[in-house]
């Protein structure tokens, strides 16, 4: 289960809020790399700093729950239970929604039965050493949910489920065929001879309304894939062809765990979309020459490191069936991935939400030690590797490693990744190593809000029509590339957005520039400087190219110089200046 977003109101729920916190950083410590999802605290904007900021509460809950978090809202359970009620139909599908008075003396299971909200508010009421106020009739008497069986095993029917419930609450028995270890210390009403019958079992419910069936998940297909067709025909036939294989043995589709592939395939698409079908994780392994380097069943003996019967045993297809539930992470190995991400500027809120995601879901984060600590916060069992600002090429290559071990990846910039950033070191590194191990990793880079366009925004609109980039660091190109860009850029009246304009080790090169820029812009243009826009102790200010010096500016500094056409005026709130380039041309 994913760990919960703790929503809170104000100043006075932040103490109890980071109790609960504290419960689920201890558990992420301790669990399996990339299998839990980071717990933050969610505050109302303005009225307390916390993780994540929101700035409306029905909202972010809505949102909250349709992604499928669970929720831990500090407030009253009333207020929760009408900002969700829009939402509420499917039962089977809902997230655990609990409610926590602030000072934490009371904890309320509202939502999500099915999805293991009595656990955590038991999990949740132990950290804070009061009594959860579980209303479930089952849950009372039981002292268990029947119907939320752990990890690794899946319900075949809710509906028959609820009726076997309402059953025993009637005063009916059960019996347990199977392995239910979970159910050891529920108190059931059992007997050898009871009508009724909870059965762990792969194999398919055949709709006997006495018996709860449970499907371990513990059939693992593994697949040699050849040339099929298009890559959704291609899917679409490997996903068929398992059903078909699971009918034929009479086994559950719940009761399959994975999907198994050679690593030599981790790049096909169709294997990717086929377990997106079939709702199970892609592994892969290396099947040993001993076994038959290409046959799936090959594959299942080098993966599986349980006991297990092939079933179904073809060339280029195999089946196997454990008498346990299996747990994927053991399974050969996950396709690697890296992700190369944007900060933005600096402020949370202006971190797109998919770079927030692929951190969240992160095993390592390289990058500059500076734009790492900007990422946090982090969970403890996530890996960092901080580096200095210039050791790129080696940050791109140690990230291709450890993804193609994989791993979950991600390559930390600030700003916007492919701007002036680490997208483009990746890639070169990815095509200099002709390395196939590097090539079958899963890369992909999230945008995020520039340097230039974040300090423009503040602004108001200087970038409003056609506009350029530049960098006037000569590190990695020659000063005369640089100063012929200017001069064409210049001349074009192109606004022009400087990045790294100044440093100690560059004092005299802004000078020289501006000097090319006068040459073919008034004094009068506008210029716009932002320094260490969207982080603690950001400015803005506006002046002419004429008053513009070098000592203005430092490498911290966003220096966006108007075309002709750029124009200011009065905000009217303390003298500022609204700048923005209009969208048509003289």
């Amino acid at each position: 289960m994913s760990a919960p977003a703790i929503v809170i109101l104000g100043a006075g729920a932040l103490a109890t809020a980071r109790r609960i916190q504290e419960l689920y950083v201890a558990r992420d410590a301790h669990a399996a790399p990339g299998s839990v999802v980071e717990c933050q605290v969610h505050a109302l904007q303005g009225r307390v700093e916390a993780d994540v900021a929101y700035s409306e509460l029905g909202a972010h809950l809505r949102e909250l729950y349709a992604r499928g978090t669970p929720i831990v809202a500090l407030c009253a359970a009333g207020i929760v239970i009408r900002c969700l009620a829009p939402l509420l139909s499917n039962k089977g599908a809902e997230p655990p929604v609990l409610a926590v008075a602030e000072d934490g003396s009371a904890v309320v299971p509202l939502l999500g039965g099915l999805a293991g909200v009595n656990v955590m508010a038991r999990d949740i009421a132990a950290a804070l050493a009061v009594q959860p106020a579980i209303t479930t009739s089952g849950e009372l008497r039981f002292g268990t949910c029947v119907l939320n069986p752990p990890d690794g095993y899946a319900l075949a029917d809710l509906g028959q489920g609820k009726r076997f419930v309402s059953d025993l609450l009637a005063g009916e028995s059960t019996r347990i065929e199977g392995d239910a270890p979970w159910l050891d210390d529920a108190q059931l009403p059992r007997s050898e001879s009871a009508r009724l019958a909870i059965r762990v079992t792969p194999r398919v419910w055949d709709g006997r309304e006495d018996e709860l069936v449970i499907h371990p998940r513990s059939v693992v297909a593994a697949v040699v894939v050849g040339d099929a067709g298009t890559e959704v025909d291609a899917a679409d036939m490997i996903a068929a062809r398992v059903r078909a294989a699971l009918g034929t043995h009479g086994l559950a589709p719940l009761s399959l765990a994975a999907l198994l592939a050679p690593a030599a395939s981790m790049a096909d698409p169709a294997l990717a979309q086929a377990a997106t079908l079939l709702d199970v994780p892609l592994r892969f392994a290396d099947a040993s020459a001993d076994h038959g380097e290409s046959s799936a069943a090959a594959l299942l003996h080098a993966a599986l490191r349980v006991p297990h019967e092939t079933v179904h045993d073809a060339a280029n297809f195999a089946l196997a069936l454990s008498p346990l539930a299996i747990d994927p992470l053991t399974l050969g190995r996950a396709r690697g991935r890296l992700t190369v991400i944007g900060l933005g500027p600096g402020r949370a809120e202006l971190m797109v939400p998919a770079a927030r995601t692929a951190l969240n879901e992160a095993t390592d984060i390289l990058g500059y030690d500076t734009y790492v600590k900007m990422a946090g916060p982090l969970r403890a069992d996530q890996r960092v590797h901080g580096t200095d600002n210039r050791e790129e090429m080696q940050r791109a290559r140690h990230a291709f490693e450890l993804a193609s071990e994989g791993r979950s990846v991600v390559m930390v910039s600030s700003g916007d990744p492919g701007v002036f950033a680490m997208a483009a070191a990746v890639l070169e590194a990815l095509e200099a190593s002709q390395n196939d191990a590097w090539a079958a990793v899963e890369l992909s880079i999230v945008p995020g809000v520039s340097a230039a366009l974040a300090t423009a925004a503040q602004a108001g609109a200087p970038l409003g029509h056609d506009f350029c980039m530049l960098s006037l660091s000569d590190n990695l190109k020659p000063w005369t590339i640089i100063e012929t860009r200017l001069r064409h850029a210049a001349q074009a009246d192109l606004v022009m957005a400087f990045y790294n304009p100044i440093s100690r080790a560059r004092p005299w090169q802004l000078d020289k520039a501006l000097g090319i820029v006068r040459e073919y812009r008034a004094p009068t243009t506008q210029v716009v400087l932002g320094r260490d826009i969207g982080r603690p102790g950001g400015t803005l200010r506006t002046l002419t190219l004429g008053e513009l010096r070098a000592a203005d500016v430092d490498m911290r500094t966003m220096v966006i110089v108007g075309s002709s056409l750029t124009r200011k005026f009065a905000r009217g709130d303390n003298g500022a200046q609204w700048v923005y380039t209009p969208r048509w041309y003289e």
